[in-house]
């Protein structure tokens, strides 16, 4: 589904909804006893539906959460093309996942009901929304039949209306790392709320959990490399070097220019005459890919070529990425790879990958980062400004850092 057409449906629908559910609650409430908090829970249900990239930043909630509850205890739901990520993290088990099918609003219905219907057997009692302010999500949690609900909610600021559907609500901070404050999500289930209003107040969690190291099989290493030289004609020489244009439908502000890559590309040759340059995207980029592999001129596309655990595979084996602020600049931490990445209307202050090997570069203007979790993320700006500001000379000099270092 167009994520133009899942916003609105968030807005117009989600909304009434929400009103008429926690409605629903506050009447409801008045028929039955003022019960405790619930302090221990044994099934925690994630919802996370969008961007396999933010789900990389909720491993150490996922990792927290295995050990209050245990791993086969730990259940995600997602909507179904963005699971491919889950199943590489390997933290929670696959048949706890739930798959929601966004094609079209009519297979998001059936497979939502069929979701809940499960979930309803699998007696869920704690439910952790990750989607900030949708209230898609805010629904769903309340749907799901948990007692104890975590997420954020609106209090006394301007942000997005979800109803009041929560047991357990945090206020959003905007200070906190986005990977910190999913294990705050995980947190609040330590913990009762302070107020009669549900607000959670508690010390900030220590984030110790690192990434999983992705290891491709030596025989996928191989079968990687022949696929690039089958394409490139040629043998893989170093440095490999891999330009990633692609960014999801979602946020297509966040795409660095077109023509800075083809620049990048050709200079990089310059630079670096034995260099293999890699293009990589999406199966809808294969046309752009190869229209920008032929102005680069000595490059390969592997755009539609590959899935998630290939693309780690090259990550393993290339020396460099190079890629706008999405999926891939998460992926990238599994590995060992050196990574750069263009970020623009939303920080890496907030959204970056906490790993050595990542560059981050931001342009240094007034109005960036210019999205947020209070504005849907909608920027009134469509001119990318800010990344066209980041000249490919600059990202060459982090290039040149990379292969020297």
């Amino acid at each position: 589904m167009n994520p133009n057409t899942i916003r609105w449906l968030d807005r117009n629908i989600g909304r009434p909804v929400c009103f008429l559910l926690t409605l629903q609650r506050k009447i409801s409430s008045f028929f039955k006893s003022k019960k405790p908090y619930l302090q221990k829970c044994d099934k925690i249900l994630f919802i996370k539906l969008i961007e396999q990239g933010s789900t990389v930043l909720a491993y150490p909630a996922l990792k927290k959460a295995a050990g209050l509850v245990g791993q086969d205890n730990i259940y995600f739901m997602v909507f179904k093309e963005n699971r491919p990520i889950l199943d590489i993290l390997d933290i929670v088990p696959q048949n706890n996942i739930f798959e929601i099918d966004s094609r079209n609003i009519f297979t998001l219905i059936f497979s939502l009901f069929k979701v809940l219907r499960r979930l309803y057997k699998e007696k869920i009692d704690a439910v952790i929304d990750m989607e900030f302010f949708s209230r898609g999500s805010a629904i769903i949690s309340y749907l799901a039949g948990a007692k104890t609900r975590v997420g954020l909610h609106q209090f006394t600021c301007e942000g997005p209306y979800r109803g009041d559907l929560f047991t357990h609500k945090l206020i959003y901070n905007p200070y906190l790392h986005t990977k910190v404050f999913f294990a705050s999500l995980v947190e609040a289930l330590n913990h009762i709320p302070k107020q009669n209003n549900g607000l959670m107040i508690f010390e900030v969690p220590e984030i110790k959990e690192e990434l999983p190291l992705f290891l491709p099989e030596p025989q996928e290493r191989e079968a990687l490399r022949k696929k690039v030289e089958g394409i490139k004609q040629a043998s893989l020489t170093k440095p490999v070097i891999i330009l990633n244009p692609s960014v999801s439908d979602i946020l297509p502000i966040r795409r660095w220019p077109e023509e800075h890559f083809i620049e990048l590309g050709r200079i990089i040759l310059r630079g670096f005459p034995q260099a293999t340059i890699i293009i990589t995207g999406t199966s809808k980029e294969k046309e752009k890919a190869e229209a920008i592999v032929s102005k680069i001129g000595n490059a390969v596309s592997l755009a539609g070529h590959t899935s998630i655990r290939e693309l780690l595979t090259l990550y393993s084996i290339a020396d460099i990425l190079v890629t706008n602020d999405s999926g891939p600049a998460h992926f990238s931490a599994l590995t060992s790879i050196k990574s750069i990445i263009l970020f623009g209307p939303e920080t890496p202050l907030l959204y970056g990958e906490l790993s050595k090997n990542i560059k981050n570069i931001t342009p240094d203007l007034i109005c960036s980062p210019c999205i947020n979790v209070y504005n849907f993320r909608e920027s009134p700006c469509h001119s990318r400004i800010c990344l066209k500001n980041i000249s490919p000379a600059k990202v060459l000099e982090k290039i040149k850092d990379a292969v020297t270092s």
